[in-house]
Order: structure tokens, then C-alpha cells, then sequence
């Protein structure tokens, strides 16, 4: 059965956090809240990890789509290629925000995704994703939590999340109450913005 712990977003316990990295570190699954909705993360770097979201997913590894978590923009050069300056204007004015820039991909992505083109980023504003990441030392990859519901399409109370994903994870955060609309997806891949999904984010960051 997983852990469930309380952290407050407002002011991350860096020891909780500690919990939740030690956890990462070994493979593991963590649920956790971002400035949208609650999503599972793992490390970037644990293949373990990878392979359990990708099943839970329904998907194969190297087939699936996922966002990276990222501390802040100091990451992007580790995995994306280098970026035009409106571009790189665009992400700097919305981020940390409720945005996925889907961006082209470079050779130091893992290697079970040494054959995708292309990279979602994500900076959430949320201090407890943040920290997770910044404590870990690189991005976690995640993944959304849908709802069974056909009305409501996310999870947003922790204790619900707890009780429907305790034998699936292996750590759930409720950092409180998540948001039901999922982030602003922004394709960049090919040089023009291209909007994917209109979410919680605003267009007028373009």
C-alpha cells in the first residue's frame, strides 16, 4: 500500500520532500498535484519507473506521450534543441504556468526515448512539483489522472485519489484540492505555434 502524505504548496516541508525524491530514486510512482490537475510522475532516469507508467498508460514505453516536469527553464538545453528567441520569449513569459510546449527533442533524451522527435516541457506553478524536482536534481516524467466519470474528467480530491490508486503508486501527495481543467498544450515542434489543446492557460502568452 502507498504513502500518503500531506504537503503544503503554500510552504513544501523539505523533509516530506525528501520522502517523495527517496521514492522517485528507487523507481518509484508518485501522485502529486501540479497548477492544473494531479498527475503521476517518475524519474526521467528510471526505466522501472518509465515501464509502470507506460502499463498503466495502456501504451508502449517508446510509443507514449508524456510531459517533463521541469524546476524551471535552466533544464531545456538537456533535452531540447536549441530554440528560437521568440520562441524562448514565449516560454519565459508562461512559465511557471498551466502550459505543455511540445518542443524538438535532442540526443540526450533516455534512452527509451532516444526515438522521439519531439519533447513536452512543463514548469508548473506549483511549489510542490517545483521542489520535488529541484530536490531530485532532473525532470520527472508524468502523466495526467483521468476520471472514470464520463462528466468529470479528473480527480481533484487527494483522499479520492488515494483510495482509487494506493495498490498502483507508491507515494500519493494531497497537496489539496487539484483543478479539473488540464494544461494549454502548444506545439513548437515546427517552429509556429501551433495550439493542440486550449486549457487552463490563456492564449495571450503568444
Amino acid at each position: 500500500m502507498s504513502q500518503f502524505i500531506k504537503i503544503y504548496n503554500d510552504n513544501p516541508n523539505p523533509k516530506e520532500i525528501a520522502k517523495v525524491v527517496q521514492v522517485l530514486q528507487k523507481g518509484g510512482l508518485v501522485i502529486y498535484p501540479t497548477d492544473t490537475v494531479y498527475g503521476i510522475g517518475c524519474d526521467i532516469t528510471k526505466t522501472r519507473g518509465l515501464e509502470r507508467i507506460a502499463a498503466i498508460k495502456g501504451v508502449k514505453l517508446e510509443k507514449a506521450n508524456f510531459s517533463f516536469i521541469c524546476h524551471d527553464l535552466s533544464n531545456l538545453s538537456d533535452y531540447v534543441q536549441q530554440i528560437d528567441n521568440a520562441t524562448f520569449k514565449v516560454l519565459k513569459r508562461a512559465l511557471p504556468g498551466p502550459y505543455t510546449f511540445i518542443l524538438p527533442g535532442n540526443n540526450n533524451l533516455p534512452k527509451v526515448f532516444k526515438k522521439k522527435k519531439t519533447v513536452g516541457i512543463r514548469v508548473p506553478d506549483n511549489n510542490i512539483a517545483r521542489a520535488i524536482v529541484e530536490a531530485l536534481g532532473n525532470p520527472i516524467v508524468s502523466m495526467s489522472i483521468h476520471d472514470d466519470d464520463d462528466v468529470i474528467e479528473y480527480t481533484t480530491d487527494p483522499e479520492l485519489i488515494y483510495e482509487k490508486w494506493q495498490n498502483k503508486v507508491d507515494l500519493v501527495i494531497d497537496g489539496g484540492y487539484g483543478d479539473n481543467v488540464g494544461s494549454t498544450i502548444i506545439d513548437f515542434s515546427e517552429g509556429e505555434a501551433e495550439v493542440i489543446r486550449e486549457g487552463k492557460g490563456s492564449l495571450d502568452v503568444l
